[in-house]
């Protein structure tokens, strides 16, 4: 199975939806938290549905079951956590969810992972793919940049 990841910051919308046309991925999974918010340009939940149907011949769908919940987020980006502490806190929380034992895996398998985060390094959605890598095991995984 293979499990595509992006985020949208700093990426144009044409170079966003090339990626995600070019990538081979059937389906978008938006993992954000928040996936309305205005700040979101082009990729708040509606219009992304949309334009990815529109231009990419993809679906669309959110499991906020993959988002950090509001409160971690807002300790790591008010700094009040660093990375190495919310990824272990963003763990620990993937693991008492138990994602791996939801019915999701059709819905991830060939689809993508959204984010914000411009690159996975520090963001939850590598976290997520290497998670169910981790439990699933064959889980490959290609982040579009």
């Amino acid at each position: 199975m293979r499990v595509y990841t992006i985020g949208f910051t700093r990426k144009s919308a044409e170079s966003f939806f090339d990626l995600l046309r070019m990538s081979g991925a059937k389906r978008v999974v938006d993992i954000r938290l928040n996936n309305s918010s205005q700040l979101a340009g082009f990729a708040k939940r509606d219009d992304l549905a949309y334009f990815l149907q529109r231009i990419c011949g993809m679906g669309y769908e959110h499991l906020a079951e993959l988002a950090p919940t509001q409160e971690l987020l807002d300790a790591y980006r008010g700094k009040r956590m660093s990375w190495e502490d919310y990824e272990t806190e963003f763990l620990a929380l993937m693991s008492a969810r138990h994602i791996e034992r939801m019915p999701i895996k059709r819905r991830i398998a060939n689809a993508c992972l959204l984010c914000s985060e411009e690159s996975p390094d520090r963001c939850h959605r590598r976290l997520v793919a290497e998670y169910l890598r981790d439990h699933w095991r064959d889980v490959d995984i290609v982040h579009l940049t």
